[in-house]
């Protein structure tokens, strides 16, 4: 499927994109070197705390204070994992593209998932037409969820609101041990010509996130099996719900656009319009907010800039949101509490089998 060609061409919405490019790369001033310092801080700050709460595993005897930094290992590395693989997955950290590759390959491997599949669908569908039925594979997460107006409905919608954080909570056990291993054996999965390959690369990451996640903690640390495993568990359910929540509140809240496309599959919106209405950001100007979520909550900037690094995300915000409003445009942005809200609210919403009578 050719997504290149389904955006509508609008020469001023073009023309817009043009001028917020222009205002961008005039006003600031892209500095290599700042670069690479932030990200070394970065990686300095969070090495040190993955480290030592992984370390401390091993030496830990009670098992509270055991559970605790399990969870904090991973909820760091997850963490981590924002401020870097994203940035990775579109070649905005090293001019080698094949270093970035390598690089984003090796965080999603560490952190139990399989990268190569999500940054294919990442980049050449989710990026092209976002929110868009059905080319965005983001709406296709489970039949339980309706994520957008077009999409199927079914009488379970009517709860989704209320059953959403309970199934969100184990959003990276199935994105690890089903969704990887279903997209593997689809057909999607099966285009790589070296196809033995591509399995071993996956079932050799699976069996390594295990042995370094449960295996080496049965055999070196002091816990049982059941409190490993308990731990392990705990990690998956803050892991998911952070995960969940941050991924879906960039898109499905209350005011993000779901353009449709026509009978000849053309979108009725233009890239750069489809890109600013089916975003959301949340604290868009706050340094503070960008280094922690990776630049996530800078979201309408990341879609029209993405290999741009994320640390000069919120100065471009404030080129595009001044823009806009020069255009009468008004970005969509919540708080990140209030994006939670506002989620539910709008899967309440997707769930009232009226609205496909729209």
């Amino acid at each position: 499927m050719c997504l290149k060609s389904k955006p509508q061409h609008i020469t001023g919405d073009e023309d817009l994109f043009d001028l917020i490019a222009e205002k961008v790369y005039s006003s600031i001033t892209f500095d290599p070197a700042l670069v690479r310092r932030s990200l070394v801080l970065k990686f300095t700050l969070f090495f040190l705390v993955i480290s030592f709460s992984y370390a401390s595993l091993f030496f830990l005897d009670k098992p509270l204070l055991f559970g605790m930094c399990f969870v904090l290992f991973g909820f760091s590395f997850l963490v981590f994992a924002f401020n870097f693989s994203h940035d990775l997955a579109h070649d905005a950290i090293f001019r080698s593209k094949r270093l970035n590759h390598l690089f984003f390959n090796l965080i999603y491997t560490l952190m139990g998932a399989h990268g190569t599949a999500w940054k294919e669908r990442h980049i050449h569908e989710h990026h092209v037409a976002p929110n868009v039925d059905p080319y965005d594979p983001d709406l296709r997460i489970l039949w339980i969820f309706r994520m957008s107006p077009a999409s199927n409905y079914y009488p379970i919608h009517r709860y989704q609101h209320i059953y959403a954080p309970f199934v969100y909570a184990f959003y990276s056990i199935f994105w690890i041990f089903m969704k990887d291993v279903i997209v593997l054996y689809s057909e999607k999965g099966h285009s790589n010509e070296n196809r033995f390959k591509n399995h071993l690369y996956f079932w050799t990451g699976k069996v390594f996130y295990l042995t370094y996640m449960l295996i080496l903690p049965l055999y070196f640390s002091s816990q049982t099996f059941g409190i490993i495993l308990l731990s392990f568990f705990s990690l998956h359910v803050i892991q998911s719900l952070y995960l969940a929540f941050t991924f879906l509140i960039t898109h499905h809240v209350e005011g993000t656009a779901y353009p449709e496309p026509n009978a000849s599959g053309k979108i009725q919106k233009s890239w750069v319009l489809n890109q600013i209405e089916s975003s959301n950001d949340f604290y868009p100007f706050s340094k503070t907010a960008n280094f922690i979520f990776g630049g996530f909550n800078n979201h309408i900037a990341h879609h029209l800039f993405p290999q741009v690094p994320h640390i000069y995300y919120p100065e471009i915000s404030k080129v595009i949101y001044a823009t806009l409003k020069e255009h009468g445009i008004d970005p969509c942005h919540t708080t990140y509490l209030g994006g939670i809200r506002s989620h539910l609210r709008w899967m309440k919403t997707l769930g009232n089998q009226k609205l496909l009578l729209n």
